[in-house]
């Protein structure tokens, strides 16, 4: 993300402005804020995880959305960008615009420097007022590295983290495992995890 207004926004200003904006924005209570663009890496990871998901949930009432659908979250009066969104049943779009969505069952996203406390912090925790979200997928872009956070009751989340291209996570809302070299293929200069 990069440049923050200070001016207050409405959600129909919002909306016509994203209708016409070659770069997508995202908005909480009044403030836009532009998405700075992705690099290789996070381009190659999103393409990965969502076709891995998509062959995966196929024939299934499943369906995968990628980085270009926005999610509205009422509870913190804001439309988002994640990389990836998993649905299960009928989409729910916002009432404040009918194309947001509001029910994903599994959110992705893959960490930049710029992003991943944000990330981790105030947009999970956005997202935990969604009560169809079960599970928060973060991918480290520059080492193999995948955290899954699993809602396993309210208020409590369970955390795994799958370290190496040899490793698998679990996605226990959808009920399969993706390899992390299906993640992270075609990624090249990986560094090496550190822990």
């Amino acid at each position: 993300m990069a440049e923050q207004q200070t001016e207050y926004y409405s959600i129909e200003d919002y909306l016509a402005l994203e209708a016409q904006a070659e770069e997508r924005h995202e908005y909480e209570a009044g403030r836009i804020q532009a998405m700075s663009g992705g690099s290789i890496h996070h381009s190659l990871i999103g393409t990965n995880i969502t076709n891995s998901l998509y062959n995966k949930l196929e024939g299934s009432s499943c369906l995968v959305l990628n980085g270009d659908a926005r999610l509205w979250i009422d509870h913190a009066h804001s439309f988002v960008y994640p990389d990836a969104m998993v649905i299960c049943g009928k989409i729910q779009a916002a009432e404040e615009d009918p194309n947001a969505v509001v029910n994903p069952v599994l959110i992705v996203e893959v960490l930049s420097k710029s992003t991943v406390g944000y990330d981790r912090g105030d947009k999970f925790h956005k997202y935990c007022s969604l009560p169809s979200f079960q599970e928060y997928l973060l991918i480290d872009q520059d080492k193999p590295v995948v955290d899954v956070l699993f809602r396993e009751e309210p208020g409590y989340w369970k955390v795994t983290t799958a370290i190496g291209l040899d490793q698998s996570i679990s996605l226990a809302s959808l009920g399969f495992d993706i390899p992390l070299s299906a993640i992270y293929r075609n990624v090249q200069d990986l560094g090496e995890p550190i822990f």
